[in-house]
């Protein structure tokens, strides 16, 4: 899960509201990998995040430290499927109804969590700049100006494996973009990618692990056992 950003001039890493961008972006996915497979109960998987510079004339990573023209930033892990045969989901011949369910729901969630990556920070974006936020201003497509790209590649290969009839492809990415749509949409969700992002920010080095990444998404829900 990779978000790409790329301006047309030069600029620094300590451009704020590109940094911002990219945690909210890493955040939404990240809060959907645990919170929504979660809700979905399916099983944990890991992942950890990843943010670097990329200095594109040396062809290098280069850290925090300089110039640059390109950033990287990135959810390593996270996916429940990486690969199917096409249309073996729909195939009563290799599972049962259960299993053909599980798969069904596992192919979902990857592919929703993908697109909520985006969408954080198009939200983000929306609500920086005193902005309506909606799915009829931001629909898939626009995913694209916000890093999404590489994204809506990954969700659109996942459909070429879940579903095996073209013609019924974009009818379910709208079925998919409204479940991650109702996902940012609930506050709960919205705050605990809000204290992600927070924490990316804040964060002295470069990778931030799952478990990490874990205790910040459940503050709220441990912190109020803790009081007297």
């Amino acid at each position: 899960m990779k978000r790409n950003y790329q301006t047309d001039v030069s600029c620094t890493i300590d451009d704020q509201d590109l940094l911002r961008q990219i945690a909210y972006h890493e955040a939404g996915h990240a809060t959907a990998i645990y919170l929504y497979n979660k809700q979905k109960q399916l099983p944990p998987v890991y992942f950890h995040i990843t943010i670097k510079a990329v200095d594109q004339q040396q062809g290098n990573t280069q850290g925090t430290r300089l110039a640059c023209d390109h950033f990287a930033a990135a959810v390593e892990g996270g996916r429940l499927i990486h690969s199917l045969p096409v249309a073996l989901i729909e195939s009563a011949h290799y599972f049962s109804d259960a299993d053909q369910d599980a798969y069904r729901t596992a192919f979902e969630a990857d592919m929703i969590n993908l697109m909520i990556g985006p969408l954080a920070e198009a939200k983000y974006v929306a609500l920086r700049d005193n902005e309506q936020f909606s799915a009829r201003l931001v629909n898939i497509d626009a995913l694209r100006h916000y890093g999404g790209t590489s994204d809506l590649e990954k969700v659109y290969e996942y459909l070429d494996s879940f579903i095996a009839a073209g013609n019924r492809h974009e009818e379910k990415m709208a079925e998919l973009f409204n479940k991650a749509f109702q996902f940012i949409s609930s506050p709960a969700h919205w705050k605990a990618i809000e204290r992600l992002a927070d924490y990316i920010l804040n964060n002295k080095e470069n990778i931030i692990s799952c478990e990490e990444a874990i205790v910040v998404l459940d503050e709220k829900i441990i912190a109020p056992y803790l009081k007297c």
